[in-house]
């Protein structure tokens, strides 16, 4: 690291938090490098700099490690919630390292949540520019027709919000629900549920299951599984 690291970045790949929550941390004065409290995430590191979070000592950055997580509806992706809710990360089993999740689950969405001991490739992989594609499974009061399913694909405002192109075809239609796989890359808060109610139906139930190249496949609710590092490293380069 002979140029050195961006104080937030180098947090995040200490696998404390992802680098937003890094740059929270810094403006709270929880952050103290060569014995300055910082103020500031601007700052550049090396090496040798002396770094410590709540006035203990940043961890060595240890291998990248990623996990497959099945979400339970009625869990928030937050390590603390302010309304008390409970979170993904009380429901973790015992044992798992500090982790971040990738991107987000809402309230009461299910299925596929990557999580990683490393902040800086959680935001890394949250980016649309991996060209992953997130797949869904989703169930929405009403009967939609093929072709304003089709029309999707070329992306669609809601608002003031330009969401881009989403795959989505009928499964079937199951009394006054459908069944739909959905698959998108961008990802944004509550895209599906959004652009589903713009189009006049209410998503009242919605399941990851694959995240790129990684799938819920069986994997019960509640269950967490660490993605093996010779598949880390084929699908990121990571080891």
């Amino acid at each position: 690291m002979a140029e050195g690291q961006r104080i937030a970045k180098r947090l995040a790949h200490a696998g404390l938090c992802s680098r937003r929550e890094a740059e929270r941390w810094i403006s709270a004065g929880r952050v103290e490098v060569d014995g300055v409290v910082l103020d500031s995430p601007a700052l550049v590191v090396g090496d040798q700099a002396r770094i410590f979070v709540d006035g203990q000592p940043l961890p060595a950055a240890g291998r990248v490690r990623l996990w497959r997580y099945h979400k339970p509806s009625g869990l928030i992706t937050t390590h603390r919630d302010p309304r008390g809710r409970p979170t993904v990360f009380e429901a973790l089993p015992e044992g798992l390292p500090r982790l971040v999740s990738v991107g987000r689950l809402d309230l009461t969405s299910e299925g596929l949540l990557l999580l990683t001991s490393d902040g800086g490739l959680a935001r890394r992989l949250e980016l649309p520019a991996t060209g992953w594609k997130r797949r869904y499974r989703v169930r929405l009061h009403g009967r939609p027709e093929a072709a304003a399913l089709a029309k999707l694909a070329h992306g669609l405002s809601v608002g003031s919000v330009r969401y881009g192109p989403i795959e989505a075809t009928l499964e079937r239609q199951q009394g006054a629900n459908a069944w739909l796989s959905v698959g998108l890359t961008e990802g944004r808060n509550r895209e599906i549920r959004r652009v589903f109610e713009h189009l006049g139906f209410t998503v009242n139930r919605l399941i990851r299951i694959a995240y790129g190249p990684f799938q819920l496949g069986r994997l019960g609710a509640g269950e967490v599984r660490e993605v093996p590092a010779k598949v880390l490293r084929e699908q990121l380069g990571a080891g």
